[in-house]
């Protein structure tokens, strides 16, 4: 599914079946949300996933950012997706909330294209409205943290044809915004451009 430059698309998913996020022309980054296709309600959640542990020892070890074999959980803590390959620089964000009309105006752009408006436009689209809006999983978002705490925002790194695999572990909707966000110098000189989502059909 080819998702447009500061647009926004949506697949719904059964349980099992993978997908993988494209970027296309590099240098793009990507807010993928996915929800309960029963029950939107249920969404994937990067507060839990950042914790998420089934084991007393494993919930020492916290992460701020995911990794291949690592799970993405709901705000009821259930598994949602699994990180299965990444073929792109590993960069990627559980920090930062979706982009959204007040953020650009706040910046001096009122009217801006955002990630929220395309999450609700698709979730609308699949019959659902006023969905909660949650953190979302910023594929190829170059955010890094330093040793002071503090987190910039830098050039995205990766190149065309990059992406990820993940797997659904519940039937899902899975949204990708291929994020519009062009005021800070994070994108290279051809600014947002378009993703895709492939639904991968296992031979």
């Amino acid at each position: 599914m080819f998702v447009p430059a500061r647009a926004g698309r949506g697949v719904r998913l059964r349980a099992g079946e993978r997908f993988r996020v494209v970027d296309l022309e590099g240098m793009q980054a990507g807010d993928l949300f996915a929800f309960n296709a029963s029950d939107p309600a249920e969404y994937a959640s990067a507060e839990h996933t950042r914790v998420y542990a089934k084991t007393p020892e494993e919930a020492r070890n916290c992460r701020l950012f995911p990794r291949v074999g690592g799970y993405f959980v709901t705000n009821r803590r259930e598994p949602i997706l699994y990180f299965e390959e990444d073929h792109s620089p590993g960069q990627h964000d559980m920090l930062v909330a979706a982009c959204d009309a007040k953020r650009y105006e706040l910046l001096g752009y009122p009217g801006h294209d955002s990630c929220v408006e395309n999450l609700a436009r698709v979730m609308a689209e699949f019959g659902f409205e006023d969905v909660e809006i949650p953190q979302p999983i910023n594929l190829f978002a170059n955010f890094p943290v330093h040793e002071d705490g503090t987190f910039t925002q830098e050039l995205l790194q990766t190149k065309p044809g990059d992406y990820v695999t993940l797997r659904a572990e519940m039937d899902a909707i899975v949204v990708l915004s291929a994020c519009p966000h062009d005021v800070l110098p994070v994108y290279g000189p051809m600014g947002p451009t378009s993703m895709a989502i492939e639904v991968l059909t296992d031979a």
